[in-house]
């Protein structure tokens, strides 16, 4: 893969000054930080790059070194050389503001302000083809967390809590690679700067408890796999009272006769081969009852039919979808004397042009054959 420059990194050009770079690593490193992107190693790299882009793009000496020299000619400058660029002091100012000050400092938050776990939450509900189709009114149970009443929800007895000694109460590990400076969430504390001294006996130091609830939701006609339904104020409950929400994600099952495609519906319809030749009138089942098929002359197997707006109706409200019914020809597996004398009755009438148009063909496409090999 082709290496990116500093200034592609960052997403600006090569003329930005010094408050354009700086605005521009902000928002960077905001999309990338690893706190956002638990587990994304890419994001990982992304925010590496940034930090070390930063860092040589905002020093004058560097920047004008690189743009002369690229990277090659940063080596060995040891974090600068003397520069007066983005050091350790200026990057952790900049997460102060962004991730709410785990650098040290004033703004930082109050490790024991911070919830455990996310006041939002998630739920699969499965529901069924004619469910999601018509819509319906579903009661759910589920579990949702409660901040532990005798712990407050710190997860340490009493609710005392003592500074974290791997990161010294900050939140975050600090490390240094020539010019580049690291940082990544402390492993001991998980970012919260903080450690129980003894454990809750109520929550075992978990910080919350797991309470039962039933909720009934509307469900919208015309849901779907993977549609997400939002509930207002059914969510975790958080050390300070406040409430997250429930976010409900659905999973229709399939039916037996009909499969849905977005808002189409497809059937698939059994079709005697003298219906088809004949262009026979049948019923076929619909979402809403019985409709009638008026089969072409001569149909053929997999040809199909549409029926407007008998479909699933559209869940953000723009009309109804389609019913198509795809044919599929059907053969008899025996026959009798006497349907063999009635098959070759009829195909004896139509004629050899009509009813034997392999010969015309095939005879040719023979002849022309033979004549490779004379």
């Amino acid at each position: 893969m082709e290496e990116l420059s500093y200034y592609e990194i960052l997403n600006i050009s090569r003329d930005a000054d010094k408050a354009t770079i700086k605005k521009a690593y902000r928002a960077m490193a905001k999309k990338y930080h690893p706190d956002k992107n638990p587990g994304d190693k890419e994001a990982e790299q992304m925010f590496k790059l940034c930090n070390e882009a930063y860092q040589c793009l905002s020093d004058d000496k560097q920047r004008s070194i690189y743009d002369r020299y690229g990277k090659e000619g940063l080596q060995g400058m040891a974090g600068g050389g003397g520069g007066a660029g983005a050091g350790f002091d200026d990057l952790s100012s900049m997460f102060e503001e962004m991730f709410g000050g785990f650098g040290g400092g004033g703004r930082r938050r109050n490790p024991a302000d911070a919830d455990k776990y996310p006041l939002d939450m998630e739920i699969q509900l499965n529901i069924s083809f004619n469910e999601a189709a018509f819509g319906c009114d579903k009661e759910i149970d589920y579990t949702y967390k409660k901040a532990c009443e005798k712990c407050k929800g710190t997860g340490a007895k009493d609710g005392k809590l003592s500074t974290c000694k791997q990161c010294d109460g900050q939140g975050q590990i600090y490390m240094r690679q020539g010019f580049m400076t690291f940082s990544q969430t402390c492993p001991a504390c998980h970012g919260t700067g903080s450690a129980a001294t003894e454990k809750c006996s109520s929550c075992n130091g978990r910080g919350y408890e797991e309470v039962k609830e039933k909720v009934t939701i509307k469900v919208p006609a015309g849901i779907d796999s993977d549609n997400r339904l939002r509930v207002s104020g059914k969510g975790n409950i958080g050390k300070r009272g406040n409430r997250g929400d429930l976010y409900v994600t659905f999973y229709v099952e399939e039916d037996k006769h009909f499969v849905r495609h977005g808002s189409d519906v497809y059937i698939e319809i059994p079709v005697f081969f003298t219906q088809a030749v004949m262009g026979d009138t049948i019923k076929i089942p619909s979402l809403m009852g019985e409709l009638e098929l008026q089969l072409d002359v001569g149909t053929k197997d997999k040809q199909h039919f549409r029926f407007r707006g008998e479909g699933i109706a559209d869940v953000h409200g723009r009309g109804k979808g389609d019913l198509i019914a795809q044919i599929n020809i059907t053969y008899p597996k025996k026959l009798s004397d006497k349907q063999k004398e009635l098959l070759q009755e009829l195909q004896e009438s139509f004629g050899i042009d009509e009813a034997k148009p392999h010969e015309t063909l095939l005879d040719s496409a023979i002849d022309k054959i033979k004549g490779w090999f004379k």
